[in-house]
């Protein structure tokens, strides 16, 4: 379908096409001297030690775990409201996940106080997420985990460029998790980077990520080495030089941006409490910190039908979407954890909608869409008192 207004879009253009094209020119595609140039971009940007950057953010959520030593009979502390990868990870490493509850309608992320209610002696970690690249309560969690003796990873693939107490997200915890999927932010179609203060777990995370080897293709190209030996059992988690190039692109890109998202998020919260629009309800409009707004959430009325929403908002050419089906309630998860109960979590994801939300989208399509958006609850709300 070809939507008048997509849920997202790249903002891609001639430095990309030359990116890749000077890659191809090297001939050297694996990861090499592009992505340690990357990294160290990506650790200056972020003010992390150690950046490391690898296929993907599930990738980077398995060796974050890993690295911290996480493994049978330990028990890790999720959010539902997240994508799969977040849960997915942890059962990785062949630990056990407990969920815990979000904060509220204008705070989607996970509860601090759920959190430590979730604890147990067989807890391990912690796992946040920035939802839509919004600070969770940092300070807090990270004293909670202090009091237990845990780690906390953050999964920040929503928050590139966001900042809490003008410190990156994704240096708070032990550990950092970034996604470059064709949706976020900063964008190379897959791809994802691991940042760390810790030496230790950086060394770790550089050896799983490639076979467990000591030297890499990279290194015995260039003669730094003839050999190499074996000392974990590792993955081929590396990343490649032409998604490396494109990263160094968009993080050139990334500051600018996320002030065009902010603005348009702005342009957005505003138009959201005109009439035509009453029961609405924005998540995160007094959220602390730099956001890098990733999506723009909505809580639909109590009595409008989301999907009819959804459907006149396609009508009008429109793509929308859900962030997220609660992970506790996919078939996998019931059959693993059954009678798993968050209240605010199923209360609030019922509710969920996402707007369109990127940078090169125009403000009249902005416009476009909160005039739709108004057509469409006027049309859920009849579906749904039908």
């Amino acid at each position: 379908m070809k939507w008048r207004v997509p849920l997202a879009d790249l903002d891609y253009g001639p430095d990309e096409q030359a990116a890749v094209l000077d890659v191809i020119r090297r001939r050297w595609l694996t990861m090499g001297a592009v992505t340690q140039e990357f990294e160290a971009a990506f650790a200056r940007f972020t003010g992390a030690r150690h950046a490391l950057a690898v296929s993907n953010a599930t990738e980077a959520l398995h060796l974050a775990c890993l690295a911290l030593g996480i493994g049978p009979g330990d028990e890790v502390i999720v959010p539902s409201l997240t994508f799969v990868a977040t849960a997915n990870a942890v059962l990785y490493a062949n630990a056990g996940v407990r969920f815990a509850d979000i904060t509220g309608p204008r705070d989607l992320n996970i509860s601090p106080e759920d959190i430590e209610r979730q604890i147990t002696p067989r807890t391990r970690a912690i796992i946040v997420v920035h939802y839509g690249g919004y600070p969770c309560s940092m300070p807090e969690i990270l004293d909670i985990a202090a009091r237990h003796g845990l780690a906390v990873i953050e999964d920040a693939a929503h928050a590139p460029g966001a900042t809490l107490e003008g410190r990156a997200l994704g240096t708070w915890g032990d550990v950092g998790c970034f996604s470059f999927f064709s949706n976020k932010n900063l964008a190379t179609g897959e791809g994802g980077m691991v940042v760390t203060n810790r030496a230790e777990i950086a060394e770790k995370i550089k050896l799983l990520r490639s076979h467990g080897m000591t030297t890499l293709t990279w290194d015995r190209h260039r003669g730094h080495a003839s050999t190499y030996d074996v000392v974990e059992l590792g993955y081929n988690y590396r990343i490649d030089e032409i998604r490396s190039a494109l990263g160094l692109v968009q993080l050139g890109k990334l500051s600018q941006g996320n002030a065009r998202r902010r603005a348009l998020t702005g342009r957005y919260w505003r138009g959201l409490t005109g009439a035509g629009l009453r029961g609405i309800e924005l998540p995160f409009v007094r959220a602390p910190g730099e956001s890098s707004h990733h999506i723009l959430p909505i809580l639909l009325p109590e009595d409008a039908d989301r999907q009819a929403f959804m459907d006149a908002m396609r009508d009008a050419g429109i793509q929308t979407s859900i962030h997220y089906p609660p992970v506790h309630q996919f078939t996998y998860y019931r059959g693993r954890y059954p009678g798993v109960s968050l209240p605010v979590t199923e209360r609030l994801a019922a509710r969920e909608a996402t707007l369109p939300l990127y940078p090169t989208m125009k403000d009249e399509q902005v416009d476009m869409v909160l005039t739709a958006a108004a057509i469409a609850l006027a049309i859920a709300r009849a579906e749904r008192n039908a």
